[in-house]
């Protein structure tokens, strides 16, 4: 009964759709389109033509390897600026979907992101990192094995003094910007637009599964889950403080734990 109820989404305010005239349904897509092509729908664009140009190298997919947080410069503090721009850019994203729901009425509050309730956001954040991070290393090994998967390096900066700090810096960015913009926003703007919440939620997930596919197979279907568990939740809940912290946790884990450990444990690679 408890999971059955989970996979029913409930109602909620800013959920609810209202019929909206021709002309401004044409301007909320074209918001929709205008925000997707310069954050994530670029993104997953991007993603399924470097899968694709793995697919047919040396090698194939799982012959490739795949860098995140890369040195940009030879010069640390040169490096560190370009690391924190980065870091803004994240910012800036969450910002704009923030901003663009404010302006339609639906503030920080109505998403659940004003004051945290920090004993069961904390807890629901853990719990819900731990449901998604153990199956999607086991869906990466997988893939790794079977060679849908490339070798992804979550962290390939120089061993500078700010290497830590900065990683744990844009593991929060990463959440921030892709939670309140793929789950918040786009949820949001569908059901704005008339979809159901099952379809708004399938999108939205294939969204997610979509930007993440330069990775390879692997981590595309275990973000496809990851966005249709953290999606329900929002849409139970109308809490995205647990989906932040979560992702943001087991972003520092595979940021700092391999920046750390990947010299030491030959599986990472």
């Amino acid at each position: 009964m408890v999971i059955r109820d989970w996979l029913r989404p409930r109602s909620q305010a800013v959920d609810v759709p209202e019929e909206l005239n021709p002309r401004a349904r044409r301007m909320l897509w074209l918001e929709i389109a205008v925000v997707l092509m310069i954050t994530y729908g670029y993104s997953a664009l991007s993603s399924i033509l470097q899968l694709a140009r793995s697919a047919v190298a040396e090698g194939g997919i799982g012959g490739q390897t795949v860098a995140l947080n890369t040195s940009r410069a030879a010069n640390s503090l040169i490096d560190l600026a370009f690391q924190l721009i980065g870091i803004s850019k994240l910012l800036a994203i969450a910002g704009l979907a923030l901003y663009l729901l404010w302006r339609s009425g639906i503030g920080p509050k109505a998403i659940g992101l004003m004051r945290a309730k920090w004993r069961p956001d904390v807890l629901h954040g853990l719990a819900l990192a731990a449901l998604i991070g153990i199956p999607g290393l086991a869906f990466y090994l997988a893939g790794r094995v079977l060679g849908w998967t490339s070798e992804v390096q979550p962290s390939a900066l120089d061993d500078h003094w700010w290497r830590i700090p900065t990683l744990i810096l844009a593991a929060i960015a990463n959440s921030a910007a892709e939670e309140t913009l793929v789950v918040a926003y786009l949820l949001t703007r569908l059901r704005r637009l008339g979809f159901s919440p099952n379809a708004a939620l399938a999108y939205s997930s294939l969204l997610r599964a979509g930007y993440h596919l330069y990775q390879g197979v692997g981590p595309g279907l275990g973000n496809l889950a990851m966005g249709l568990i953290f999606g329900r939740y929002w849409q139970r809940t109308g809490r995205l403080w647990p989906l932040i912290i979560a992702h943001a946790l087991i972003d520092v884990i595979a940021f700092v734990g391999y920046a750390l450990l990947s010299e030491h444990v030959s599986w990472l690679h």
